[in-house]
């Protein structure tokens, strides 16, 4: 795997600072802060995209996911076609774009089926048992899986640390913290967030590799919290299944709707 723009530097939390639901406040060590361009080094207030530094490595990520998922998508509009001669053809926005079009005319399960698919294409042959073998489901694998999401995914989700959380009663370093999710702030879509990324990539580690992950996402302020090791529950008894629209910043929300349309199919 490539490392991806890493800055590291040191993280101090405020007295204040509040981490969603049964996670603890992380002792001091260092949060990786990926080529975020605010001025402040932080992700930008809720209601306003943040500004990032792409690279190569992440404009290539970028296209690598957005041609695996390009064949499962609606036909682009006119004059939004993205050229495709090269591993920089894809900006973060037209990777959401993509991602977009997939949701077009598909049920919730067959958005999550779609995305399964991706994530297999990517892999060799054999590689779930193989991982099934290196990381069965233990404390020192939860804790390593969530050491290694912290690099390998800022591309996607943006800055990220690893947090003390308490699973099965047992406190372990296995939480992931995303400080404010990149997908959701770019796609504004809740149906995106829980059809796209959090119920596959808790089916895919749960069920293709056999290490439990659960995902948190805090719809407020637009953070994420990952939990290996701990089983999610159904998508019927998860909170996310009642979740309303972002009415004001997504461009397919219902606003008569209590929940999510996306949620619903």
């Amino acid at each position: 795997m490539v490392v991806l723009s890493l800055q590291v530097v040191q993280f101090r939390p405020s007295p204040s600072q509040h981490f969603p639901l049964h996670s603890h406040r992380p002792s001091k060590g260092n949060i990786i802060r990926c080529g975020i361009a605010e001025p402040s080094g932080e992700p930008a207030p809720l209601g306003q995209k943040t500004k990032y530094n792409d690279g190569f490595f992440e404009r290539a990520f970028m296209t690598l996911f957005a041609r695996k998922m390009e064949k499962f998508a609606a036909p682009a509009k006119a004059g939004t076609e993205t050229k495709k001669n090269g591993w920089w053809d894809h900006d973060y926005e037209s990777f959401v774009e993509v991602s977009k079009r997939v949701m077009q005319g598909r049920s919730r399960m067959q958005q999550q089926q779609v995305v399964r698919e991706v994530l297999l294409s990517m892999l060799p042959p054999g590689a779930p048992a193989q991982f099934k073998k290196l990381f069965p489901p233990t404390k020192w694998a939860a804790e390593f899986n969530a050491a290694l999401t912290v690099p390998f995914f800022q591309w996607l989700v943006g800055p990220s640390e690893v947090v003390e959380v308490e699973v099965d009663g047992v406190k372990q370093q296995s939480g992931v913290l995303i400080k404010k999710c990149r997908y959701l702030e770019n796609s504004g879509c809740v149906g995106m967030c829980v059809n796209m990324c959090k119920f596959p990539t808790q089916d895919f580690f749960t069920n293709e590799f056999g290490l439990p992950l659960t995902m948190i996402p805090n719809f407020e302020d637009m953070s994420c919290e990952m939990v290996y090791g701990q089983v999610p529950p159904p998508f019927e008894e998860d909170p996310v299944s009642k979740q309303p629209c972002y009415v004001d910043i997504c461009s397919i929300s219902n606003p008569s709707s209590s929940v999510c349309p996306k949620l619903q199919a």
